[in-house]
């Protein structure tokens, strides 16, 4: 059966529904587990927590989020090389497991080699399951689009459900009042709360080991397999990498969080040299002619733009959580919850706009924006997302807890501004990318979340030294100005995709 014939699925090939639900329970893990790292990072010891400050905590979730990023780099070509793709979602998914049980363990070492777990194992999940969503669709079906859009809810839908899960484990006052009664410790009550996330990606591998037949082959195999002697070394260098790492991990404790500046000064300068060398190559020897020259400062100036929302929007796991945390009511109409129930807000708006934007666009016909006007008013709205909190700020530093009202609106600007950037910024690099460098692009827009992750998480480290509505001004301010940067350049960028 073909895919054409295939639509066991709401019209859909029925492989959609083992990727659709897989993915899924692994966003719930990741989201359920980034809506409580940051605040259990910086909880007092007696209440659970690591007790760090944010000139700690900030730099350790930046870490992690930039190399949950730039790990799906390595993590696809491992897939298109070595095992393919079903083999790496599978075994990615189990690291991700094991990661979340080790976040669920007691110390420091059992913490910090769960993040390094998780990185490795979402590195190898990440970039291959969309890959093989794109290969159940042959080139000429007309439904990879609606796939992928059913594709996407699957995402949102975990995000939006695991901080409840998991922020309800490890915050709430009433899951700590049953563990008291239950004879435990509730300061564990964090620790319960990473377990959840285990828990979720291990129904995401059950999930998946069930339906893989229904994938019918696709990414069964390596794309472009290197020697059988190469692969059996790469495999190895990879178990090594997860052996090696874990032993260290687990005999230096604190020992290794000493080194967290060091390592972190180190990734920030990868990600400073590492697109400042590839830009200066692509609009070099990279570039044959004038007119691919012009294409290259048009990638570069979209890469930027990328960065600098990433960089902003992503603060939602961390200055954002922290502001939820310490200087917002969390209760409406005398119903207390845990701050991480914020962090539901941006997928649940995804899942109500993204229909709406999709009718809008269609809607709009040849007024429809262009994707350089659609990449400037996601920047516009992510910087008034923090701009309305200014005010905010301002009474929480008077000492008042402010209305929960704030952040909603804040987490509805910022979706607004994804929907508008994400969906065409891969887009309109490729399209302006010389076909030998297609792919490249892939982990160009890669780089550009990577960069806006570590940024991000690196910003929350201030939290303790500035006030937030300086914060929130700068931030607000620096995205505002590259808004207007690309705005210059949207007539420029649309004449060229227009050639492309």
């Amino acid at each position: 059966m073909t895919s054409e014939q295939d639509t066991a699925f709401f019209g859909q090939p029925r492989g959609l529904s083992t990727l659709f639900f897989t993915e899924m329970w692994e966003r719930f893990s990741y989201y359920g587990m980034r809506a409580i790292l940051i605040l259990f990072m910086t909880a007092p010891l007696a209440m659970g927590g690591l007790g760090f400050d944010t000139a700690t905590a900030g730099p350790i979730y930046g870490l992690y989020t930039a190399m949950v990023y730039l790990l799906a780099l390595p993590g696809g070509w491992f897939a298109d090389r070595v095992i393919g793709q079903q083999r790496a979602v599978f075994w990615g998914g189990v690291v991700i497991m094991c990661g979340h049980i080790s976040l669920a363990m007691e110390g420091i070492p059992f913490f910090l080699l769960g993040l390094f777990l998780v990185i490795i194992g979402t590195g190898l999940l990440k970039p291959n399951i969309s890959t093989i969503v794109g290969q159940l669709y042959s080139a000429e079906d007309r439904r990879r689009d609606a796939g992928f859009s059913i594709y996407y809810m699957g995402i949102n839908l975990g995000a939006a459900i695991s901080p409840f899960v998991c922020g309800w484990l490890a915050q709430s006052a009433g899951f700590r009042g049953m563990l008291q009664g239950w004879g435990l410790d509730p300061a564990r009550s964090w620790h319960w709360g990473f377990g959840a996330a285990a828990v979720g990606m291990f129904l995401g591998l059950v999930q998946y080991r069930l339906g893989r037949g229904h994938l019918r082959g696709a990414g069964s195999a390596a794309n472009d397999p290197l020697s059988d002697g190469a692969r059996r070394t790469a495999i190895m260098a990879l178990v090594a990498l997860v052996a090696v790492g874990t032993i260290i991990l687990l005999l230096t404790g604190n020992t290794a969080l000493s080194s967290v500046p060091t390592v972190n000064r180190t990734v920030a300068f990868i990600l400073l040299v590492a697109p400042v060398a590839f830009f200066a190559w692509l609009l070099t020897t990279g570039s044959r002619d004038r007119d691919e020259r012009k294409r290259h400062l048009v990638i570069l100036v979209l890469f930027l733009g990328a960065s600098v929302f990433w960089a902003a929007f992503e603060q939602a796991g961390s200055t954002l959580n922290l502001f939820a945390q310490r200087s917002t009511r969390t209760s409406i109409l005398g119903f207390d919850f845990p701050a991480s129930w914020f962090q539901s807000a941006n997928a649940a708006f995804i899942i109500l706009l993204a229909p709406v934007f999709a009718w809008l666009w269609i809607r709009l016909g040849n007024r429809e924006p262009s994707s350089p006007g659609k990449f400037t008013i996601g920047l516009l709205f992510v910087s008034l997302g923090f701009a309305i909190l200014i005010p905010a700020a301002r009474l929480a530093g008077a000492g008042n807890q402010v209305s929960p009202m704030w952040l909603v609106l804040t987490y509805l600007l910022h979706t607004i501004g994804e929907l508008c950037l994400s969906p065409v910024g891969l887009s309109a690099m490729t399209k302006l990318a010389p076909m030998r460098y297609a792919g490249l692009m892939l982990g160009v827009w890669f780089l550009a979340s990577s960069v806006g992750n570590f940024i991000g998480g690196n910003v929350s480290g201030f939290y303790e030294t500035f006030t937030t509505d300086q914060i929130f001004m700068a931030v607000a301010g620096f995205t505002l100005a590259m808004c207007l940067v690309l705005a210059f350049f949207v007539k420029p960028i649309k004449r060229m995709l227009a050639r492309a």
